[in-house]
């Protein structure tokens, strides 16, 4: 029993280098998504804000436009009569 302690920790001794890397590859992958995570939680909530803030009011009365075509419609008839 105590040969294999001896056994296995002269293994995690040998190996302890690219054990280290790999944990801080592991830390480093799980610190970018929890980053990306909070990065997209942070947009989705400044976009709620913003399309609630900016959003029309619906009881608002909208504008209404009107145009005059009268001379538009007479330089048109005037194109037809002359072809």
């Amino acid at each position: 029993m105590s040969q294999e302690k001896v056994d296995r920790y002269k293994e995690e001794k040998r190996n302890r280098e690219k054990i280290m890397k790999k944990e801080k590859r592991q830390w480093l992958a799980v610190k970018a998504g929890m980053s990306v995570v909070a990065l997209a939680l942070v947009a989705w909530i400044g976009a709620s804000v913003y399309y609630a803030v900016t959003a029309p009011d619906p009881n608002a009365e909208l504008p209404t436009y009107t145009v005059d075509t009268s001379s538009l419609d007479d330089f048109i008839e005037n194109l037809d009569g002359e072809a």
